[in-house]
């Protein structure tokens, strides 16, 4: 059984709330890159041991289980991926956003064998990762406009979806210690 105190906001945001970076820095690029590149293997460590009873946690209250998460970072990753490829092919496209809450619910993201994602994980960010090193420093300035979010871009793009990666990696990791699995 769980015990903490630990209040919402951390639980919710273990690593901190992203920042979107203002300017380029190819630094910052390429630590992006070096994380999104070894998100999938570190998510499998997390998570090829836990029993169903464990990947059917929430990671916090009210939060999505383990097994939910790992079914996210791929329908998110994904998306992303088809984002960079629209920016880089159309000028500023209008990217459809997704409802990832309900996306989350529905039956293959709450029972599907997390195996499934991170397979689907390791293909994604091989490729996704052998593209965006392609990239010059015009395309990094190539942008996508979101409906809600506006103007987005590339270089701040791959930031936000290497903090994703590990925003969520320590939603588990963080869990994992809270019940000393």
């Amino acid at each position: 059984m769980e015990t903490t105190t630990l209040p919402l906001e951390i639980l919710r945001y273990p690593v901190g709330r992203f920042a979107s970076p203002p300017l380029y820095r190819s630094a910052l690029v390429k630590q992006a890159l070096a994380k999104l590149e070894a998100l999938p293997a570190q998510l499998r460590t997390q998570v090829t041991n836990l029993s169903n009873q464990q990947l059917d946690t929430p990671y916090r209250p009210g939060g999505w289980t383990l097994r939910q998460v790992v079914h996210h970072l791929a329908d998110s990753h994904m998306n992303s991926y088809t984002r960079f490829r629209l920016a880089l092919t159309e000028e500023q496209p209008t990217i459809k956003p997704y409802e990832e809450s309900s996306w989350a619910y529905l039956h293959d993201a709450r029972w599907a064998d997390p195996e499934i994602s991170l397979r689907l994980l390791e293909a994604l960010h091989y490729r996704w990762v052998l593209l965006l090193r392609s990239l010059s420093m015009e395309e990094w300035h190539r942008t996508f406009i979101h409906p809600q979010g506006g103007e987005t871009y590339l270089f701040q793009a791959v930031e936000m979806y290497a903090w994703h990666g590990e925003h969520h990696l320590r939603h588990i990791t963080a869990l994992k210690e809270r019940m000393a699995w």
